[in-house]
């Protein structure tokens, strides 16, 4: 399962770029798609699951690894 999550890279990035970057990516694929979004901004912990509760989309996990948030979203439609 592990393979099939795309992973979006915007570490050095600051709000709201990390989110930028994913509702770009969100677009791109299709529906059923899991992307991962890294970001070294704190904000987008609370900021992206908040878009993705907006949105319509699942929020599949939000995790801190080595002061790197990783957020995983599920697109819904």
């Amino acid at each position: 399962m592990e393979s099939d999550i795309k992973i979006i890279d915007a570490r050095g990035s600051f709000c709201p770029g990390p989110l930028m970057e994913l509702i770009k990516g969100i677009r791109q694929e299709p529906v059923g798609t899991v992307l991962e979004i890294w970001s070294s901004d704190r904000g987008s912990a609370k900021d992206i699951p908040e878009w993705v509760a907006r949105a319509g989309h699942e929020l599949v996990a939000n995790i801190e690894e080595n002061n790197i948030f990783k957020v995983q979203v599920k697109r819904l439609k």
